[in-house]
């Protein structure tokens, strides 16, 4: 029989966090996040990255691992990812995987396998090179030209997407989008139960909105500034975050913090957009929910366990 494995995902400020403690408590779970982000140490605030207080007691996994010079790509989410997932089920507890990153979120349901996708650092260094010296676009054009249908399903400014795809092509010689086909057929290896939250999408824009500008009043320009000052350069993979890069370009005079702002407040909409778009499109058998149908993230986390309770009973597990 297949363990359980609950995934609550979504778009950015949708309410994911709040609503996954509260779940957590009631169904004795621990929280894995599926954030590309929040995994980097120092880089608490542009990231939304939870507080302690707001773990209430719960235990978080994938926060804080790395510092933001480390290599975190997706084959090294799914490994640790599935070796906390065993680590939780041996506790007696109950897996949730948390976050907007659903590339990430398929890997560990459908045990995708990167095994052949091993790095060459001296053509991912020449590629990042490439990316700096001629931009993102001359990047992403490379991709078109050997597997058309990755660039049309990745942005050209995702460049650790970009450059993982003409990785994989020229380490292999198979176009990403048909591994990733292969992997799409493989059968799940949890018994999942997927919630996709969502909301009214003007009310979601007004959170990232406020959400930026809070990000701003706790200190994101000190943070970017404590980040350069301890040696963490603004081309790492890590800087090229939402948030992150264009702060950077503040700070070197390139843009005013105003326009910084609506920026991020723009491409943090976008972003969102994509997100939903890629969960409409690839999260299959998943429970949609608007938050605006519940009155607060209680009654919203007592639904999701009153699902998860149902599908337990069905098919011979309890919480």
């Amino acid at each position: 029989m297949k363990k359980p494995l609950i995934i609550i995902a979504g778009p950015t400020a949708c309410g994911k966090t709040a609503s996954s403690v509260l779940l957590a408590k009631k169904i004795n779970g621990e929280i894995i996040s599926a954030d590309s982000m929040q995994v980097y140490k120092y880089m608490d605030i542009g990231t939304a990255k939870i507080k302690e207080e707001e773990k209430q007691g719960i235990k978080h996994y994938l926060i804080d691992d790395f510092y933001p010079d480390e290599d975190f790509s997706i084959a090294i989410f799914k490994e640790k990812a599935t070796q906390y997932i065993e680590e939780i089920y041996k506790k007696g507890k109950v897996p949730i995987l948390v976050g907007g990153t659903g590339f990430y979120i398929n890997s560990v349901i459908y045990n995708n396998d990167f095994t052949e996708t091993k790095k060459d650092d001296t053509y991912r260094k020449e590629l990042e090179q490439l990316a700096i010296n001629k931009g993102n676009d001359f990047l992403h054009n490379m991709l078109k030209q050997i597997d058309e249908k990755s660039a049309e399903a990745i942005h050209k400014n995702n460049v650790k997407k970009v450059i993982r795809a003409l990785e994989y092509y020229k380490l292999t010689g198979e176009k990403i989008s048909t591994h990733n086909e292969k992997e799409k057929q493989r059968e799940k290896a949890y018994d999942t139960t997927f919630f996709v939250l969502n909301m009214n999408r003007e009310k979601l824009y007004d959170r990232i909105n406020l959400r930026v500008d809070i990000m701003i009043k706790e200190g994101l320009v000190e943070e970017v500034k404590s980040l350069l000052d301890k040696g963490y350069k603004k081309e790492l993979v890590s800087m090229q975050g939402l948030g992150y890069k264009e702060i950077v370009k503040y700070l070197e005079g390139e843009y005013s913090l105003d326009y910084a702002i609506e920026i991020i407040k723009r491409d943090t909409r976008h972003f969102a957009k994509r997100q939903l778009t890629w969960f409409k499109h690839q999260a299959e058998d998943a429970i949609w929910l608007d938050t605006s149908d519940f009155d607060n993230e209680e009654s919203l986390s007592a639904y999701m366990q009153d699902i998860f309770k149902n599908k337990g009973e069905e098919n011979g597990y309890s919480i």
